[in-house]
């Protein structure tokens, strides 16, 4: 097949896993309340220096290996199939709860736009959450749309995911740039730069969200057949997508910082927007709502891409159906991307608070990974600096792992998702045997 992925193309698709809904909202329900600006920076600069750590493990693996299925893979051909299986449930957990959860992040983005010209149909509330006709369309319309171009081939979804890359990043740029210029700069200095003290517990609390705020960065290695360059260019693409990442993640919480206090910032229902519209006017929070967009819809398209890829590779191995793992004429997993969006479109009839609990709990499913690629890395490599590099890879998945298990974590997971975590280990263990 065609390799058709440039360096342009895999940056968008790892910038769009790491930017999503959670990077406009954070700012005014964590991190400014908890940790405001340079305590943040520091988690998430830390996190961020995690990731990159595991990363060179991830270049080893993909130095071995020239295979769809990633860390699915890599784990089967190393440790066999019971290792490379769990590998497989949790990531493709992590992956596709993705979709819906940015899917209905869509609906949301109009509420903030327009108001609430989606809240008809009135269902039933789950969770607190109530449920609508006219968001379940919504939510839907959006994932019908990426699936289209996704059967249509990886050349054209990737061009459309670059197109709205571009946009995200420019419009965080521009809006930035005007808050700068007409942001309240003095008391901006006087609440966090001159009153700011040093809070190692806010900077955990910020660091120990960095399994979910940066997941996408292993994008890469589920296109390895689709792009035509090195292991190590790959890695560097990797790298620059969590930099560029990182530095949105903080340039929003800045854009916020610039017109609200903590005390002020988590009153409002979104602070981001507020403070741009309140300061910068009505062009520039349309700007703002383009980037929102942008996030949410680089998400949706990201990660269908990516899970679409880990399906076809595990039937591969027959740990699916084969019809799951048949291409088509354009060279994609039809079959996969259909079943993908079949339980994409079920997942926002439950409402958005039970997906967040099942996402929250998919942020295991990507430290596993962590874990097995950076152990398997350490087999592997032969250099001194690679082992240093896989030891402190699995110490790194080790304590993403206890800050989401740990009830005394600031980031462990909640009743709700740890229940959904022993459900879906329980079925995996059925499915297993039942393959095995």
């Amino acid at each position: 097949m065609k390799k058709y992925l440039n360096r342009l193309d895999v940056f968008s698709i790892v910038v769009g896993g790491i930017i999503g809904w959670g990077s406009f909202m954070l700012p005014g329900t964590k991190f400014l309340k908890e940790a405001g600006v340079i305590n943040t920076a520091i988690g998430l600069i830390l996190g961020a220096l995690c990731i990159i750590v595991i990363e060179r493990n991830y270049e080893v693996m993909m130095s071995n290996q020239n295979e769809e299925g990633g860390e699915f893979a890599f784990t089967y051909n190393n440790l066999g199939k019971k290792h490379g299986f769990i590998v497989g449930w949790f990531l493709t957990l992590a992956y596709f709860t993705m979709i819906p959860l940015n899917a209905t992040a869509f609906p949301l983005v109009i509420k903030k736009l327009v108001g609430g010209v989606l809240e008809f149909g009135y269902l039933y509330n789950v969770a607190g959450y109530n449920v609508y006709i006219g968001e379940i369309l919504a939510a839907s319309i959006i994932i019908l749309i990426f699936a289209y171009f996704n059967i249509r081939g990886l050349k054209e979804s990737t061009r459309i995911q670059n197109i709205i890359i571009v946009i995200l990043i420019s419009m965080v740029f521009l809006v930035f740039i005007g808050m700068i210029f007409k942001g309240e700069r003095e008391a901006f200095v006087q609440t966090y730069i001159k009153e700011y003290s040093f809070d190692i517990k806010a900077i955990a609390m910020v660091f120990a969200i960095t399994p979910f705020a940066f997941i996408g960065f292993d994008a890469i290695p589920q296109l390895s057949n689709e792009y035509k360059f090195s292991a190590k260019k790959a890695s560097i693409v990797a790298v620059t997508g969590l930099i560029i990442g990182t530095l949105i993640y903080n340039i929003l919480n800045i854009i916020t910082a610039l017109a609200y206090t903590p005390e002020q910032a988590v009153l409002l229902e979104w602070a981001t927007g507020s403070a741009v519209l309140g300061t910068l006017g009505k062009v520039a929070f349309f700007m703002l709502i383009m980037a929102l967009c942008g996030a949410v819809w680089s998400g949706i398209n990201g990660f269908m891409i990516c899970s679409s890829k880990l399906l076809g590779s595990v039937a591969r191995y027959k740990m699916l159906p084969d019809k799951m793992g048949k291409v088509n004429r354009s060279g994609v997993y039809k079959n996969a991307i259909l079943f993908l969006t079949s339980i994409s479109l079920i997942a926002p009839w439950f409402g958005r608070e039970v997906i967040i609990w099942i996402v929250d709990m998919s942020s295991l499913g990507a430290a596993v990974a962590y874990l097995y690629v950076s152990y398997i890395a350490y087999r592997k490599t032969e250099k001194k600096s690679g082992k240093v590099f896989s030891i402190l890879g699995v110490m790194i998945s080790i304590l993403f792992i206890l800050l989401l298990l740990l009830p005394m974590s600031p980031a462990g997971l909640g009743k709700e998702s740890m229940i959904s975590l022993l459900i879906w280990s329980v079925m995996g263990i059925i499915f297993y045997f039942n393959i095995k």
